[in-house]
C-alpha cells in the first residue's frame, strides 16, 4: 500500500526542520543557477518526467509564472487549468477532480477561492497538493519573504517583522511562520480588520512570539522588516470601509525611518501605490520588493521537491 501524499498546504502543520530544509534549498537552487537563462534546466533536473497540473480559481501573476516556470526548471512538465477551462466551473466536485487528476499527473497547485476546498480537494487526492493561495493562508508567499529576508539580513531567526494593515491571509502564515523560524512578529491592524483570533492564539501555544495591536507605531518601532498588503483584496465587497480604515497603517518615508536603520520593506504585490505604500518606499533602497516576487520561483522549486520527496 502505498504512503500517503505529503501535502503543502499550510506552514503550520509543517515540521521546523522540515521548512528549514525547503527554504536551505530555494536558497541553495537560487545560488546554483545565478546568471542563467530564465528557462533553462536545473542541472540535475529532478523532476524530468513528472507533470504538474496548476488550478486557478482567481487571477494570479506571480502564483502562475513562478510555478510554471520553476517546475519547466526543475525538468517537469506544468499544465495550467483555469476553473472556467475545466468541469470545476461546471459543478464537478473537487473530490472528483482530485481523483482524476491523481491518476493524470504527479502533482496538483491550487490557487482557490475557498481555503475549505483546498482541504477537501488533498483528502481525495493520491498525490501531493500545494496551497498557491486561499482566502485564509497563503504560505508559499511567505517561504518567498523569510528568503529575500535572509538574503539582506541574514537568519531569520531573531529578528523582528512588523506587519501594518489587513490581518489577511498572508499575514496569517507570517504567524505560521514565527512559530517554525523563531522570529519576533507584531502585527498592526484596524479593530475590524483584525486577524482571526484562534490563528494567533495556536501560534503563541506553539511559541510564538506574536504581538497584536492596532497601533502601527508600536509595530514599526525598531522593526527589522516591515511588510504590507493591499487594502482591498480579491472577493472584498466591503471598499469603501476599507479605504477609510487602513490610512493610518500606511508604510511611508517618515513610518520607515522609525522601523531599524537598515530595515528591509516587503510587499507581495500587486501593490496600489499612494495607498498602503509610497512610491519612494517601493522603489527605495530599503524594498526587496522584486527580489521578493523573484523568490516565489525558489521557493516553490524547493516545496515541490519536499512534496514529492526529492530533497537531500
Amino acid at each position: 500500500m502505498s504512503s500517503a501524499p505529503r501535502h503543502f498546504l499550510d506552514l503550520s502543520a509543517l515540521s521546523k526542520a522540515d521548512v528549514r530544509a525547503i527554504l536551505d534549498e530555494g536558497h541553495r537552487r537560487k545560488a546554483a543557477r545565478a546568471g542563467w537563462p530564465k528557462a533553462k534546466r536545473d542541472e540535475d533536473a529532478p523532476l524530468d518526467g513528472y507533470a504538474l497540473a496548476m488550478i486557478f480559481q482567481k487571477n494570479s501573476t506571480r502564483t502562475r509564472v513562478s510555478f510554471e516556470i520553476g517546475f519547466q526548471q526543475l525538468g517537469g512538465v506544468p499544465i495550467v487549468l483555469n476553473a472556467a477551462d475545466t468541469q470545476l466551473g461546471r459543478g464537478e466536485t473537487v473530490e472528483d477532480t482530485a481523483r482524476v487528476l491523481s491518476r493524470m499527473v504527479d502533482a496538483v497547485m491550487i490557487r482557490a477561492n475557498n481555503h475549505q476546498d483546498v482541504v477537501n480537494y488533498a483528502a481525495a487526492s493520491d498525490i501531493p497538493v500545494v496551497n498557491g493561495l486561499t482566502d485564509l493562508s497563503h504560505p508559499c508567499q511567505i517561504l518567498a519573504d523569510i528568503m529575500t529576508i535572509e538574503e539582506r539580513l541574514g537568519n531569520v531567526s531573531g529578528k523582528t517583522i512588523a506587519w501594518l494593515g489587513d490581518g489577511n491571509n498572508v499575514c496569517a502564515s507570517f504567524v505560521h511562520a514565527a512559530e517554525k523560524l523563531d522570529f519576533s512578529l507584531r502585527i498592526a491592524t484596524p479593530k475590524e480588520y483584525a486577524l482571526r483570533s484562534q490563528e494567533v492564539a495556536a501560534a503563541k501555544a506553539a511559541g510564538a512570539k506574536v504581538d497584536v495591536s492596532n497601533d502601527p507605531e508600536r509595530a514599526i518601532a525598531g522593526a527589522d522588516v516591515v511588510v504590507t498588503d493591499t487594502w482591498v483584496s480579491m472577493g472584498d465587497t466591503d471598499k469603501a470601509e476599507r479605504m477609510a480604515a487602513f490610512p493610518p497603517f500606511a508604510v511611508n518615508e517618515e513610518r520607515m525611518a522609525r522601523a531599524a536603520k537598515d530595515a528591509l520593506f516587503l510587499h507581495c504585490l500587486p501593490a496600489h501605490r499612494g495607498e498602503e505604500v509610497t512610491d519612494a518606499v517601493m522603489d527605495g533602497p530599503q524594498s526587496g520588493v522584486w527580489d521578493e516576487a523573484e523568490n516565489r520561483i525558489h521557493a516553490q522549486k524547493a516545496v515541490l521537491l519536499w512534496c514529492l520527496g526529492k530533497l537531500p
